[in-house]
């Protein structure tokens, strides 16, 4: 499996608005769920959303549903997580993965991953 990057994390005010991305160089993943998680210092790392293959269905942890939203364009290679309304308790590293046998909530169920990008939330 290819390694994934993820961009896009910053600092950020309570209440704004970030916008992470998700690019495979060299390979392809339009047969691939996608996922985001998340880790806090100190705490296991968690799941934030999940996109199907095709991009028809998503799914959210409830701590983010509402404020955050997946989405994918397979023509550019490219998985996006907008989160708006952000809050402190946002605040970690956030990593994209990818899986090309599951659609699902738990990390053990993905083999390729990104290096993390950190999203920090002041209140």
């Amino acid at each position: 499996q290819g390694q994934l990057v993820e961009s896009g994390g910053g600092l950020v005010q309570a209440g704004g608005s970030l916008r992470l991305s998700c690019a495979a160089p060299g390979r392809t993943f339009i047969r691939d769920a996608m996922a985001w998680f998340r880790q806090a210092p100190g705490k296991e790392r968690e799941f934030v959303a999940v996109i199907n293959q095709s991009g028809s269905s998503t799914d959210y942890a409830p701590s983010v549903k509402g404020r955050f939203t997946i989405s994918r364009d397979n023509a550019k290679n490219t998985m996006y997580l907008q989160m708006d309304s952000l809050k402190p308790e946002d605040t970690a590293v956030y990593y994209c993965a990818a899986s090309k046998n599951y659609y699902s909530n738990y990390p053990r169920n993905y083999n390729s991953w990104g290096q993390g990008t950190q999203v920090t939330v002041s209140s």
